[in-house]
């Protein structure tokens, strides 16, 4: 392949990066395979990422953030009532997850693989959707929508209750049939469970 004329940046290596992944798997594509695709030397490649397992954290990182970034809109919404923003925020993260493994299965069962090996990403991935959930529930509390005394806490059991629906260790259960029946009926014992009790 003739050399690329644009620049080339960290994001466009990633992007070729998920193309190859895409094409060879995670056991077969390697950084020479990637610099190929740009049409740029391995070398170029690894003046962006030090070592194969960089770019594969970065990667991954990279196909996490995309779920953040539209989940935290529907966090920072502040013109929804908590509950709706609670309801919406938790139908989007099953439906982002849902799409990853429908619509780029290749690229799901990739991401499967190369998840265990870098922990501190799902780690941090996972606290920022807890923490997003937090100011959810905060917000709830303060506008007497919701009672709880700990909302951090609420917010880690609220994500680990919905695990069926985002967790892709359950992603073969997700088209099954009544699927999006069972995740309606959680979702709402879950908001009247967490709504305060009105006073007589």
């Amino acid at each position: 392949m003739a050399p690329t004329t644009e620049t080339l940046t960290a994001e466009r290596i990633l992007e070729a990066t998920e193309e190859v992944l895409r094409r060879h798997g995670p056991a077969k594509a390697t950084v020479v395979d990637v610099a190929r695709a740009l049409g740029v030397s391995h070398g170029s490649v690894y003046r962006h990422f030090r070592t194969k397992a960089a770019l594969r954290e970065a990667v991954t990182k990279r196909w996490l953030d995309r779920t953040s970034q539209t989940l935290s809109g529907i966090t920072a919404d502040e013109t929804r009532a908590p509950d709706a923003r609670l309801r919406d925020w938790l139908a989007e993260l099953f439906d982002a997850k849902r799409r990853k493994a429908g619509d780029d299965p290749e690229l799901f069962a990739t991401y499967m693989v190369l998840v265990p090996e870098i922990g501190s990403t799902v780690t941090d991935h996972i606290d920022d959707l807890t923490g997003q959930l937090t100011l959810i529930i905060e917000a709830g509390v303060e506008s007497g929508t919701f009672a709880t005394p700990d909302p951090p806490a609420t917010a880690r059991a609220v994500f680990q209750a919905t695990g069926r629906f985002h967790d892709p260790s359950y992603s073969q259960e997700w088209e099954q049939p009544g699927a999006q029946d069972d995740f309606r009926a959680l979702v709402e014992l879950l908001l009247l469970g967490l709504r305060a009790q009105q006073q007589p």
